[in-house]
């Protein structure tokens, strides 16, 4: 399973870690994401999506 939002389309972000002496050494930014089912009224059944935090606000509002 990919790291990557269906909805929003967040995916691994890169930076460092830095000390208080400055020292800085690779880290990785995941994504907050959440393996979650849906109801689609159109075709009248559930669907399976991976979302972020951020998607699920967005279906939240918009709908799907």
């Amino acid at each position: 399973m990919s790291k990557i939002c269906q909805i929003t389309g967040k995916t691994t972000m890169f930076g460092n870690n830095v000390s208080h002496a400055n020292n800085r050494t690779k880290r990785t930014f995941k994504p907050n994401l959440h393996n979650r089912r849906f109801w689609v009224e159109t075709e009248n059944r559930w669907i399976r999506l991976t979302v972020s935090r951020q998607g699920l606000r967005t279906i939240d509002k918009k709908g799907i």
